[in-house]
């Protein structure tokens, strides 16, 4: 249990910071930055590189709100308090506002790095830009890869600054993509997410 808790105590302010991504994409405020990150091209097979949904607008806001919250959630989790001392991120390093800033951004930027190869590779099989517009065993690997690739670079970051073995990598990946699933199912209720998965 406390294994858990420590998942969710380390990741809590990119969850945060993926939530209010979503809201800041929605804004119209800054949007000369919502530019797709492949600039309209195509790939050889004549579809889209990554698709509309990949933003520039979406890249800025994870990483700005990575940090901030970060450096936001490092303020709460004053030294002695339960939420630093079962942190990962302040395992080997001490909590201090650059150290948040950079372990914030580098989070915010993996989450955002981390959805393009599987939004690439939805492309080339001719899956619609923020759709799961197949069925079967696709459908469901494809659900789970959409709710965990970000994870695995969440938890690479992690393992930068707090070495976790390969197993636990893999179920804390297992454990965020189910939170993920969660979040997606309350931000469509929400009307954040045009679809659920």
């Amino acid at each position: 249990m406390i294994k858990l808790a420590e998942m969710y105590i380390t990741l809590l302010p990119v969850i945060l910071a993926g939530i209010m991504n979503m809201v800041w994409c929605k804004i119209k405020f800054c949007d000369f930055l919502r530019k797709p990150v492949d600039f309209g091209k195509n790939f050889t097979d004549g579809r889209r590189i990554f698709g509309d949904n990949k933003t520039f607008k979406g890249f800025a806001g994870m990483i700005v709100f990575g940090a901030v919250f970060t450096v936001l959630w490092g303020l709460v989790s004053r030294p002695g308090t339960f939420a630093a001392e079962h942190n990962y991120f302040y395992r080997y390093y001490d909590n201090t506002i650059p150290y948040n800033v950079l372990t914030g951004t580098l989070i915010g930027l993996a989450y955002a790095l981390f959805e393009l190869p599987n939004s690439f590779m939805k492309r080339r099989i001719g899956i619609t830009p923020g759709k799961n517009d197949i069925n079967g065993a696709k459908k469901a690997f494809f659900v789970f890869i959409d709710q965990a690739d970000s994870i695995f670079g969440c938890v690479l970051v992690v393992c930068l600054f707090c070495p976790l073995p390969v197993w636990f990598y893999f179920l804390y990946v297992i454990v965020g993509a189910g939170t993920h699933i969660i979040l997606n199912m309350l931000l469509y209720f929400c009307h954040l997410r045009k679809n659920m998965f």
